[in-house]
């Protein structure tokens, strides 16, 4: 029993030091309600003029693309382009044998000429009858001069067009890119035999500046987007700026402009395809690729929340904590988007309301809150404190700054 005392004296000491130690803790550590107030920072909720932008997916297409196929028969003799070096519209791509087609366009030439000579000799017989009927030349003669010179300039006729088709064929020697582009690798080689109109091309020339990207839009928000023009929500810009997201997420440095409006909505799909041009000098967009399009349709009136103060329940509702009489106060938030690091807001909060963004990790609704006004940089991060307006010295938030981010 004499050990009592002791065990008392070690018991208050132990009471004491836990006193001692709890009131050393931060409040702004605690953020309990009924413990004192807590250093928050907070932005004030203000009417801002926002964009209404939608991002869309689009895939791109070539501007113009030709597959590149004889029209006659032959031997290849020669290619003659580099692949990937770009090509003019009527450049030489592939050679072929031009003897027999010479030789054709030769025979054809000289049908022609008989035939000229025919319809020549054939025009002086109708004209001599002409003179002559009723004095040794009958009507009748007269008549089959004249049905002779009718055949001949049929049969000239006929070799002309048959010159046309050889000139034509010997020109199909000589296989030029129909288009500027850059051409593909070249399907066959010298010696290969070749045929008119074959299935397999030749090579391809693809024209990759200007480029086109597709996207397709919901028909139904597109509804939408219009009855908010309609009712003033929402202000039509002059034009509507069109940007490009690269596969590797970086932004196109040149601006889109739209070619081909929506007209018909898919049966399958409910949405409308959209057709864009990019100029596309240095070739950074190769068709095929998928891309994102952000079109920037107008602006509205709204009042942001940055994203780092929010959070949203396992019910998907939106909430913040506001500063409300001296106390944090939790508050249901309805968004229509979002825009950079900020939920665009329609309600939930009102013009003035100071939005805590700051020392959010262990603060509970109902707990006193001391508002310390800071700026958010494009990060979404806090990175200034305004000076205090009764000194001008910084405020104590500035030496807690990293007590109070979340």
């Amino acid at each position: 029993m004499r050990y009592v005392p002791e065990i008392g004296r070690l018991t208050c000491a132990l009471l004491a030091a836990t006193a001692f130690y709890s009131s050393a803790l931060p409040v702004h550590a605690q953020g309990m309600p009924g413990q004192g107030p807590v250093e928050v920072g907070i932005v004030t909720a203000q009417i801002t003029t926002v964009p209404y932008s939608v991002t869309l997916p689009g895939r791109a297409v070539a501007f113009e693309s030709a597959n590149i196929r004889p029209t006659i028969e032959g031997i290849v003799e020669q290619v003659n382009y580099r692949p990937g070096v770009k090509l003019a519209a009527g450049d030489l791509m592939y050679t072929l044998q031009k003897d027999r087609y010479a030789a054709a366009a030769g025979a054809a030439l000289a049908e022609k000429t008989g035939a000229e000579e025919a319809v020549a000799a054939a025009a002086r017989t109708v004209e001599r009858y002409s003179a002559l009927v009723g004095a040794g030349v009958t009507q009748a003669q007269l008549e089959a001069a004249q049905t002779e010179l009718l055949q001949a300039r049929a049969t000239l006729s006929s070799a002309q067009s048959a010159v046309t088709v050889a000139n034509l064929d010997l020109a199909g020697t000589e296989i030029r890119s129909p288009i500027e582009g850059i051409p593909s690798v070249s399907e066959i080689s010298v010696g290969a035999i070749v045929t008119a109109n074959q299935t397999t091309a030749l090579a391809t020339v693809t024209r990759m500046d200007p480029i086109y990207v597709d996207m397709t839009e919901s028909s139904a928000r597109m509804l939408r987007t219009r009855n908010r023009i309609d009712s003033g929500d929402l202000v039509r810009g002059d034009k509507m700026d069109v940007a490009l997201t690269l596969e590797d997420g970086s932004v196109y440095g040149g601006k889109g402009t739209f070619v081909s409006p929506g007209t018909t909505v898919s049966t399958t799909t409910g949405a409308l395809e959209l057709r864009l041009q990019f100029d596309n000098p240095e070739r950074k967009i190769l068709p095929g690729q998928f891309l994102r399009v952000t079109v920037t349709v107008g602006t509205s009136q709204a009042i942001l929340v940055p994203q780092r103060g929010t959070k949203r329940g396992s019910d998907g509702k939106l909430s913040a904590l506001i500063v409300r009489d001296g106390k944090a106060a939790r508050v249901v938030l309805t968004e229509s988007g979002s825009y950079q690091n900020n939920w665009i807001v329609t309600d939930g909060v009102s013009v003035g309301d100071q939005v805590i963004v700051d020392g959010l990790k262990t603060l509970q609704a109902g707990a006193e809150v001391l508002p310390v006004p800071v700026s958010i940089d494009e990060n979404g991060l806090v990175v200034d404190v305004k000076a205090a307006p009764e000194t001008g010295a910084e405020s104590p938030a500035t030496d807690t700054n990293a007590a109070i981010k979340q």
